[in-house]
């Protein structure tokens, strides 16, 4: 039987359905940050500005009157979102730099250009993420998730430390997420030389993060740097590009299922905006937070403070951080 105006009737309800599932996924992410905290004053750097969370955060911390250094691989499509920041915020004061953080002489580079231009840093965004790629190492013979989304940032953070203590109050933020909890520390073979397994070495980076942050925070007690770990949820990035899922047919039956409980990245970044400018949290050190409230770790490993002794004195060795120091202050007083 013929209904009158059926396809219309159709598109009606698929519009409506689209809408009601637009409005749930805006609600299901959470309430914004408050608008009303400015960061005009405050210089702070985010790792991986140019796409996703790290965009969205160096937006909104632009919008609020920061000035801004986009640390950045690539550099093209680091000036493209540069430009369109500045021209949405009409901040002028928004910066990109390279910073690749498979390749720590890139990383000792940045900080020796930054610290000739900024005599502070208020805020370190630790942020940029590779999850699953195919298996490779870093320029420094990392496996590539632990150098880049742990190792790097260990080695950022050290060479930024005393600017951290001159500028205070200042903080450091680690972004990590929920696979902490699923991760170890593969101590017999960290760098997954033997036999790589992509999930667990990703897993082992973020809980390397979480160490790392509750070690820095226990090393900051008599400081004014607050040191926090902050899982901003499951967000609509491009981070899970090199997943199986997202190259095959799979994604197009996986995806739309996930989608309406995916927040947005201006969303996701709101974690990052709370831990860097609440005024409240100021005194954390080495605290974790989901979703702008503080949890407590679900795993033991993540506590394990010995754990994060051996850990820390590992990335010191590898990362060989003296020697980079050295070269640091050799440059910066030539």
């Amino acid at each position: 039987m013929w209904i009158p105006n059926l396809p219309v009737t159709i598109l009606t309800g698929v519009a409506a359905t689209a809408g009601v599932v637009c409005l749930f996924k805006d609600l299901y992410g959470g309430p914004a940050y408050e608008k009303g905290v400015p960061a005009e004053g405050k210089t702070i750097i985010v790792t991986g500005a140019d796409s996703g969370i790290g965009r969205a955060a160096s937006w909104d911390f632009a919008n609020r009157q920061a000035k801004v250094f986009m640390a950045c691989r690539d550099m093209k499509r680091c000036e493209e979102v540069r430009k369109e920041i500045v021209l949405e915020t009409g901040n002028k004061f928004v910066y990109c730099r390279p910073c690749d953080l498979a390749d720590s002489a890139s990383i000792r580079t940045f900080v020796e250009r930054f610290k000739s231009e900024e005599p502070y840093v208020h805020v370190l965004v630790n942020n940029a993420a590779v999850m699953e790629p195919p298996q490779g190492i870093t320029r420094d013979g990392f496996e590539t998730q632990l150098g880049v989304n742990y190792l790097g940032h260990f080695l950022l953070t050290q060479l930024l430390l005393d600017t951290l203590k001159e500028s205070v109050p200042s903080r450091v933020i680690n972004v990590t997420c929920s696979a902490y909890a699923r991760g170890d520390i593969n101590k017999d073979d960290l760098n997954f030389n033997k036999k790589y397994d992509a999930p667990a070495a990703y897993n082992q980076s973020k809980l390397a993060n979480v160490l790392f942050t509750r070690e820095l925070g226990r090393r900051m007690l008599e400081t004014d740097v607050a040191v926090l770990a902050v899982d901003p949820g499951l967000t609509d990035t491009d981070l899970t590009k090199h997943l199986a899922m997202s190259k095959s047919i799979t994604r197009f039956v996986v995806y739309p299922v996930f989608w309406p409980f995916m927040k947005k990245p201006r969303v996701g970044a709101q974690t990052i905006i709370h831990a860097a400018l609440d005024p409240k949290l100021q005194k954390c050190k080495g605290d974790f937070f989901v979703d702008m409230k503080p949890q407590p770790l679900k795993s033991e490993k993540a506590e394990d403070y010995e754990l994060g002794m051996w850990l820390w004195r590992v990335s010191e060795k590898w990362t060989k951080l003296h020697e980079h120091k050295i070269e640091l202050e050799k440059a910066m007083a030539a």
